[in-house]
């Protein structure tokens, strides 16, 4: 039995990589760097409650690092594998939990470990995060911690709040994303 995207949710697909990739561009200079402070992954929480939307955030993030990143095949490859990653193991933890508030706790975290490990080690593989010899490990935990940490400001600290008051505000928005 073959699954069929409907035109709505090609809609949503095309809409929400699309305003993924712009708030990448709006935010490029911050977007791109060891701290990583990319104001679009606020948008991950739209996995929590619509599956459809893993494929949209995977699309935009690969559009966005497709133009706009500095190192655009490493990022191509590893920036959406981590995207990709988080964006899934998010909607799996909205299934766990139900769809509740505390699970979207929990979902936030995915993105931040993914990220940390996934681009933190890129980032210090690829030589983008100059690594002496001798401090290497130290280098490498430095960056995975920075990378962490933006991400973490970026969903736990803004993204959730943000979601609760789409959630509350704006339901016609929310009903038409999921």
């Amino acid at each position: 039995m073959k699954a069929r995207i409907t035109t709505k949710q090609l809609v949503q697909i095309a809409l929400i990589a699309a305003i993924y990739a712009a708030l990448t561009a709006v935010f490029m200079s911050v977007s791109f760097t060891a701290l990583q402070l990319r104001v679009s992954e606020v948008m991950v929480f739209l996995a929590y409650f619509n599956p459809i939307s893993v494929i949209g955030l995977t699309l935009g993030c690969f559009i966005a690092n497709l133009l706009m990143s500095p190192t655009p095949l490493l990022d191509c490859i590893f920036g959406t594998l981590a995207t990709l990653l988080s964006v899934g193991a998010i909607h799996l933890t909205s299934r766990v939990f139900k769809g509740s508030k505390v699970g979207m706790v929990v979902a936030s975290i995915w993105p931040v470990v993914f990220n940390a490990v996934i681009i933190g080690t890129m980032l210090c593989v690829a030589g983008i995060v100059p690594m002496e010899e001798g401090s290497r490990v130290a280098t490498m935990i430095a960056t995975m911690g920075s990378v962490g940490f933006g991400e973490m400001i970026v969903v736990m600290v803004m993204g959730i709040p943000l979601t609760y008051v789409v959630m509350t505000r704006y339901k016609k928005v929310m009903n038409y994303l999921v």
